[in-house]
């Protein structure tokens, strides 16, 4: 099982810095952290760019974690190589055809979103684009779809785990984050979906949620998040 954990966005050293420690001392291997976010709002943060790229790398030196990030078009793919070790697509671009494309062009794996109204078979044709472009290395990610809803962001589809092992070789994880929206469903849904047979889980960490600059409502502080690894730990451990 596969944890990858960290903020939603990198906002500084300090704060990257704590929780990677927290991530290396729990055995973790993978750091997500935001260099470029879209946001709904064109007023709410949107990432540091390149800045939050070159946090993300000292990150990386200074923990040994792999670093997974997301780009936006093109021209963040090729910033994305530079100082990262997977490029995340995020829901938003599932289906953006020429971003894939570059990114089937790329020398680094590639985290696959499904999108927030895609089937699984738009998802895997999502896949193929890059795919047909040379890039085999793929890790498809169920973040939850949009349903009629309203006590969670999103509906996380449990379903699409058993469904996609049938469909497809390619790995799966699940963020149990935006596919609730709330931290306290966090542990319940990430959980279930390493009990449903995920290989592994996307967790968003900060070391004071509540003044989080994207996304947390639905982030682990750093004693929530060491609690749940144990948990995801035993479990895989029962499914194995």
């Amino acid at each position: 099982m596969t944890i990858i954990a960290g903020p939603c966005a990198v906002e500084n050293r300090e704060q990257a810095f704590a929780v990677a420690e927290t991530i290396q001392r729990t055995g973790g291997e993978f750091f997500r952290g935001g260099a470029f976010k879209p946001r709904t709002s064109p007023y709410s943060f949107a990432g540091l760019g390149e800045e939050g790229l070159k946090i993300l790398a000292e990150v990386r030196e200074r923990f040994g974690l792999r670093v997974v990030t997301e780009a936006l078009d093109e021209s963040t793919v090729d910033l994305v190589e530079k100082y990262a070790d997977m490029i995340q697509i995020g829901s938003r671009n599932m289906q953006n055809f020429t971003l894939l494309k570059r990114a089937g062009r790329s020398h680094l794996p590639v985290l696959l979103k499904r999108g927030m109204a895609a089937t699984l078979e738009e998802w895997l044709l999502a896949a193929e684009y890059v795919m047909a472009e040379g890039n085999g290395n793929i890790v498809l990610c169920e973040r939850g779809v949009r349903t009629f809803s309203q006590h969670a962001r999103n509906t996380l589809d449990l379903a699409a785990i058993p469904a996609m092992r049938r469909l497809s070789h390619l790995p799966l994880i699940v963020d149990a984050a935006h596919g609730t929206g709330h931290n306290y469903m966090v542990g319940p849904l990430a959980r279930a979906g390493v009990a449903a047979g995920a290989d592994g889980v996307m967790i968003e960490v900060h070391p004071n949620p509540a003044k989080a600059l994207s996304d947390g409502e639905q982030t682990l502080n750093l004693d929530e998040y060491q609690q749940l690894v144990r948990q995801l730990n035993a479990i895989q451990e029962l499914v194995a």
